[in-house]
């Protein structure tokens, strides 16, 4: 039995009342320090932001208080103000161009803020004259000092952690607070952890750090690092259009991109009703009126269904697929999917065809030849993006497509068993540490898919490497506590915005991995796996609660 992700969402604006009570007592200080910034900040978080000014503008002027030494006590509001402040405690890379899976224009707040800032550490993926150099190499992004505000003082007082050492933070201190939380009941008859200093590589705590446990969904992390690996960050995904010579037979050929929609808005991503308006144009301008229309999903191989079975989680597995095979409007989440999405996408593409003035047959199946020719073709945003969306959501059809590519850019069979080798063949190319670890899908959805807390830390690790720019949509498209994704309606109560992790739910498993930064500004990565859990929202409770507590060190 699969259990899909726990998702309670909630509406932003309750969030935003919440975080402005919380910060409205040193909003005076972050506004001085961060001036500069205001300008391009209101641009990215739009109206939202702007009202939340006018609320809270008039009393700024009688708000201002002298600096204060800091509290070691953890509070609400210092885990809460790098998300109030767009910040969101980003500490590894900035995050590339909003995507329809943004939350109040919180991934658009979180690049400008980052751009505004002094740029130390990592390096930007993203696209734009602000994310490059003169010489064409990407622009770095900031590390943890200068995205997060100093909380009690006009001027940033965070720090990022020296290099060398993990200065503040001792394994003890970290053994001595983890230790009772992870023997929670809640978590199962066996729970393993590892915590890393993600600066320094050094590991601050770990229990069953080689155990190898099944996943859940924090498989995509290791797939996200394989795509991107073996792809490239600015790879895109096309789906195209040919005619097949010396007859009136087109064809639309699958090229495997799982971000494909038929809405009529298309948020940014690769619109099949564009791709069948520049059809018709092409056939038009050739005289055609009148075609037979087929579609080509050979581009994969193997069985298309998941061994899970027919699921709300997972469509069949297909290179050709609009708006994942969704039977409803929406764009994440559990739904009951189309029989077969390929078939489902060419009747819609037939349709949109025929509003173009464009009469088709029913579509059939075929294999576009090396002849044919082309008339149109579409593409996806960049693969760094989709990753992104892949994370925040948990997004298990993007999750299998992007195992699927890893694959084909490997020379292997674009199926779940081609896939899987792809992704450890990735990965060990990279120098992770493999012990233990197996691989049988991309999503995680798979209850033989076996992944150690070691591994899921180096893959962090190794995203946040300054040596690997590519990987850097790993770290930006984690859900963000209390505000995006998997963790929109967690972390209610502590760490909003600082804690960024990927979830992991089957059932009787519950797992979570991702990063934290602690109260000095240091990142540090984490992976949390349990088994043989008996109630869920325990579990997952228990496991926010010792992501928090390592806020508060």
């Amino acid at each position: 039995m699969v259990v899909p992700e726990l998702r309670p969402w909630q509406s932003a604006k309750p969030r935003v009342r919440k975080i402005a009570a919380a910060l409205r007592p040193r909003l005076a200080r972050l506004v001085t320090a961060t001036k500069p910034q205001v300008t391009r900040l209101r641009r990215a978080v739009g109206p939202r932001l702007a009202r939340l000014a006018r609320r809270t503008g008039p009393r700024l002027a009688t708000l201002v208080r002298p600096s204060r030494p800091r509290s070691r006590t953890p509070r609400t509001w210092q885990y809460t103000v790098g998300a109030a402040t767009a910040g969101l405690a980003l500490a590894a890379g900035a995050v590339t161009a909003a995507g329809p899976w943004d939350a109040d224009g919180q991934r658009t707040a979180e690049r400008d803020r980052a751009a505004a800032l002094e740029r130390t550490g990592g390096t930007d993926h993203g696209s734009g004259a602000d994310s490059v150099t003169a010489d064409g190499v990407p622009g770095p992004a900031p590390s943890a000092g200068p995205v997060l505000t100093g909380l009690d003082g006009a001027t940033n007082t965070v720090k990022s952690a020296p290099a060398g050492k993990s200065v503040g933070i001792s394994g003890t201190a970290v053994t001595s607070l983890l230790g009772p939380l992870l023997k929670a009941p809640a978590l199962g008859s066996t729970r393993t952890a590892v915590v890393v200093d993600v600066a320094t590589g050094s590991r601050l705590y770990g229990s069953g750090a080689d155990t190898a446990l099944t996943p859940a969904s924090t498989t995509k992390i290791a797939t996200a690092v394989a795509a991107l690996s073996a792809l490239g960050p600015d790879h895109r995904i096309t789906t195209r259009v040919v005619l097949e010579p010396g007859t009136r037979e087109v064809v639309l050929v699958g090229g495997g991109d799982p971000t494909l929609t038929a809405h009529k808005d298309a948020a940014g991503w690769a619109s099949l009703r564009t791709l069948a308006t520049e059809t018709a144009k092409s056939l038009t301008a050739r005289g055609i009126k009148q075609i037979t229309l087929s579609y080509d999903t050979t581009l994969y191989s193997g069985p298309d269904l998941h061994v899970i079975g027919v699921n709300e989680n997972l469509a069949r597995v297909s290179p050709l697929t609009a708006d994942e095979g969704r039977t409803n409007d929406s764009a994440e989440g559990p739904v009951t999917r189309v029989g077969d999405p390929a078939a489902d996408a060419a009747q819609k593409f037939a349709g949109f065809l025929a509003d173009a003035g464009i009469k088709a047959s029913s579509p059939g199946t075929s294999k576009a030849s090396s002849r044919a020719e082309p008339l149109a073709a579409v593409s996806s945003p960049p693969l760094s993006s989709i990753v992104e969306r892949m994370l925040t959501n948990s997004d298990n059809d993007i999750a299998e497509a992007l195992a699927r590519q890893t694959a084909l850019a490997g020379g292997r069979p674009a199926s779940f068993d081609g896939g899987a080798a792809a992704i450890e063949a990735q990965l060990t190319k990279l120098g992770l540490p493999m012990t233990g670890a197996s691989f049988h899908d991309g999503s995680g959805l798979n209850r033989d898919d076996r992944l150690t807390a070691n591994l899921l830390t180096a893959l962090l690790v190794k995203a946040a490497d300054v040596d690997q720019p590519g990987l850097r949509a790993v770290l930006t498209g984690l859900p963000v506590a209390h505000f995006t994704g998997t963790l929109t309606g967690r972390y209610t109560d502590g760490a909003a915005g600082v804690v960024r992790a990927k979830t992991g739910t089957l059932t009787g498993v519950n797992t979570l991995a991702g990063t934290v930064v602690d109260k000095d500004g240091r990142l540090l990565a984490f992976a949390f796996l349990t088994a043989n859990t008996t109630n869920p929202v325990a579990a997952q409770a228990a496991l926010d609660e010792t992501a928090t507590a390592l806020a508060g060190l």
